[in-house]
Order: C-alpha cells, then structure tokens, then sequence
C-alpha cells in the first residue's frame, strides 16, 4: 500500500520530469524566436536600402502602426512592448 510519503515522492518526480521536458521545450522555442527576429532584422534591413535606394524614408510610420497594432491585437497590451522591441531590433532607434 502506498504511503503518503511515496504519493508525494513521485509526484514530485513526476513533476520535475515535466517541469525538464517543458522547460527544454521552451528553450527550443526560444532559439527559434531568435533565428526568426534574425531573418525578420535582414528582411527590413533590405526593405529599408531599398526605400532609401528608391529616394524615400529609412523607417515608415503608417507601416509600423499595423505592425503594433496587429501584435496589440493578438498579444494584449504588452504586444505593443514586444512590438516596439521588434521594431527597434529591425530598424534601430528612430
């Protein structure tokens, strides 16, 4: 018969396991996010010598304003922090 004590022994291992195998799991998120907002830094980086080359604007605002808005609208308010971020990593500071 199994004891309190053993009840919570394993459930506590059984949690630990989770908590790894969840927490490798966001690592592996992470690496992703970062490679992605490295493909997106190139991608605006070659919009932006293409506006100039084209003799207009580095950064364009209207544009920027659907970006934040969209991450707004899906993450809350705080996708508007996460936005901004985005935005600053991709074009530099304004």
């Amino acid at each position: 018969m199994a004891t309190p004590t053993t009840i919570s022994t394993n459930t506590a291992s059984e949690a630990e396991e989770r908590i790894g195998r969840d927490r490798d799991l966001v690592d592996d998120l992470d690496r992703r996010i970062i490679a992605l907002v490295r493909e997106r830094m190139e991608v605006s980086a070659r919009i932006q010598r293409t506006r100039i080359e084209a003799g207009g604007r580095r950064v364009h605002l209207s544009r920027e304003m659907e970006i934040l808005t969209r991450y707004r609208e899906e993450l809350g308010k705080p996708g508007t922090s996460l936005a901004m971020t985005v935005l600053e990593l991709c074009r530099g500071r304004v």
